[in-house]
């Protein structure tokens, strides 16, 4: 894991970039590099201030922050994670957002630990935010797309590969997995890498998507 982790909050809500910053720049490995009212310029300093992490409202004047997300997450494998806030469990731009790149999202309302858990979580790519409740978005705003290039890649992966990447939809975490599949953690590591790779998706989240948008994992408590 980075030892300190660079971020920048986007809201246009001044008491909630102050709550936010206070909480982050208390922590130990956690640094808030900069402050956006908008998309636009969430942007502009993610282009400038190259943070780690973008933690993104959605609902921002001018440029919101979908627009924005889309724009930060697919300027390059080696741009920032976006990390969305919502105010509520299912709403439909939440979805939306991870279509367009965002890595998770939390509640507003989150307590302090868990935001800073899962702000380490997203930066590094560990493994989804809250599962349950991405699980449930997922399920809820899920449309199936007939997507005949992901459907192809998904059958380019291993039987074991497929394996992770359903237990990666049931929000498993890699430790998990090696505990349901009888497999050491650093295998596991290497099937998730092999599964983004495949997919051509740049982290767990966006393979989850692929992997409900396409039919191969199908919405309901079987999954």
């Amino acid at each position: 894991m980075k030892q300190q982790i660079e971020i920048l909050i986007a809201d246009d809500d001044p008491l909630v970039r102050v709550g936010l910053r206070a909480v982050l720049d208390s922590e130990k490995g956690l640094t808030v590099v900069g402050e956006a009212e908008d998309g636009n310029e969430a942007i502009e300093k993610a282009n400038e201030l190259h943070p780690d992490l973008v933690i993104m409202d959605i609902r921002m004047p001018n440029l919101d922050g979908l627009a924005a997300t889309r724009e930060i997450s697919y300027s390059g494998d080696d741009g920032p994670r976006v990390l969305v806030l919502t105010t509520f469990e299912l709403d439909e731009y939440v979805y939306e957002a991870l279509r367009c790149g965002a890595s998770g999202f939390l509640l507003k309302r989150v307590p302090p630990a868990e935001l800073i858990d899962a702000v380490r979580m997203v930066a590094t790519g560990e493994s989804l935010i809250f599962p349950a409740i991405t699980r449930r978005l997922i399920e809820h705003f899920v449309s199936k797309i007939d997507s005949a290039e992901q459907q192809s890649r998904i059958g380019d992966l291993t039987d074991r590969e497929k394996e992770v990447l359903r237990l990666m939809a049931r929000g498993h975490s890699n430790r998990e997995i090696a505990e349901e599949l009888y497999v050491g953690h650093e295998t596991v590591k290497s099937h998730v890498k092999a599964v983004l790779m495949k997919l051509g998706v740049r982290d767990r989240t966006q393979a989850v998507i692929a992997a409900y948008e396409t039919g191969f994992v199908q919405p309901g408590p079987g999954v």
